[in-house]
Formats: C-alpha cells, structure tokens, sequence
C-alpha cells in the first residue's frame, strides 16, 4: 500500500511541476506585461543574488560582524573591484577566494 502511495505523490508532484512551469506557455498570446513589473523582473535575478549573499558577507550565526578581522570583507571589497573593473563573474570569485583563503587559513581570521 505504502509503495502506491509513493508512486501517487511522486507523479502528482511530477504533474503539479509541469503544470505550473509549462503555465505561460498554454496560451496562444502573450500576456501582458506592464512597463514597471518588465522593468522590475529585469533587476530581479541581481535582487536575489545579493538576497543570498549579503547575509553571507555581513552576519555570522544570525548576528551583525562588528570586527574587522574577518576575511569575507576584503575579499567581498577585492571581488566588487574586480568586477567593475573587468565585468567578468569567474574572475570576481577566483579574486575573492583568493583574498580570502590566506586571510583564513595564513591569518586565521
């Protein structure tokens, strides 16, 4: 009985999956967009990114860094450099790790 079961969650949540990623896809026009939610949406992957990271960069265990000492902010300020500079993602990590693992590992910071 539990393996029917499974086997009905497992292709329900399959046929929910399709439904709702395939769902601007069913109709035969285009919804409409206004100007600002267009706008908005074009910012929107930036906005998540820095959701992810900034926490990562400015906090640790839930409370703000109040320390200098601490190897994610030369290595975020080396990583934001770098990249206005040459406007290349893989550099600004390879930049950023490498400011930061000396200063973790050399330093112990």
């Amino acid at each position: 009985m539990s393996d029917a079961l499974t086997w009905a969650a497992l292709f329900g949540l399959a046929g929910i999956s399709v439904l709702t990623r395939s769902f601007f896809m069913i109709s035969d026009r285009p919804l409409p967009i206004p100007d600002w939610l267009r706008e908005l949406l074009k910012v929107a992957p930036l906005a998540a990114l820095v959701a992810v990271v900034a926490p990562e960069i400015f906090m640790t265990q839930g409370q703000v860094i109040t320390t200098w000492q601490d190897a994610r902010w030369p290595a975020a300020v080396a990583a934001t450099l770098y990249f206005f500079w040459r406007k290349d993602i893989l550099g600004t990590i390879l930049v950023g790790m490498a400011v930061m693992l000396p200063l973790k590992l050399g330093l112990g910071w």
